[in-house]
C-alpha cells in the first residue's frame, strides 16, 4: 500500500545565461559528495534546490542560487523554462536569467551527511564542488540528463 502521506519532492533553480560571440553559455555547478566526486558527464546541474508549499517557487529558486553558489541571485528579467521530472520523481522548475559572474567568487554551501555509509560518522560536504560556463552543446553532455530540456527551451528563447 503506498504511503498517503508522501509528497512530492519540488525543486526549483536559476540557469545564469550569457551572450558570447560564439552563441549563449550557461552557468552549471558540479554536484559536491562523495558520490559524485569520480563523475562528469551528467554530473552538473543547475543550481537549484527543494523547496515547501509555504515558499514561492520563484523565491526558493534565488534563495537556493544563493545558499549553493554563496552569491546573491543576479537580479534581471527571469525568463520562465517551465518544468520537468527527473527520474527519481523530483519536479524541478527553472528560470534564467541573463547575467554574468567569475566562478572563482563562488562560496560553495555545504550539506553533512553520515560517510561512510553505516559508519556512524558524520561529515560535511559542498552543495556545489565547482561551477563552469558551458556553451549549449557542451552543456547538454554535462548536465543531469531531465534538465537538458531547460537547455533546449533557453536556446528557444535567446
Amino acid at each position: 500500500m503506498a504511503d498517503a502521506t508522501k509528497r512530492t519532492r519540488r525543486s526549483a533553480g536559476l540557469l545564469l545565461f550569457r551572450r558570447t560571440p560564439d552563441g549563449p553559455e550557461v552557468l552549471l555547478g558540479h554536484m559536491g559528495g562523495p558520490f559524485w566526486a569520480r563523475k562528469d558527464a551528467g554530473a552538473w546541474s543547475v543550481p537549484k534546490g527543494e523547496y515547501g508549499a509555504d515558499e514561492a517557487p520563484w523565491d526558493a529558486a534565488r534563495r537556493e542560487f544563493r545558499e549553493e553558489l554563496g552569491l546573491p541571485a543576479p537580479d534581471g528579467t527571469p525568463l520562465p523554462l517551465g518544468d520537468t521530472v527527473q527520474s527519481g520523481g523530483k519536479h524541478v522548475t527553472v528560470w534564467a536569467v541573463e547575467a554574468d559572474l567569475d566562478p572563482a567568487d563562488m562560496v560553495a554551501g555545504t550539506f553533512t551527511m553520515e560517510w561512510p555509509r553505516g559508519s556512524g560518522r558524520i561529515a560535511e560536504f559542498p552543495e556545489l564542488d565547482r561551477v563552469a560556463w558551458f556553451g549549449l552543446d557542451a552543456a547538454r553532455a554535462a548536465v543531469v540528463k531531465a534538465q537538458s530540456v531547460f537547455l533546449d527551451r533557453l536556446a528557444e528563447q535567446v
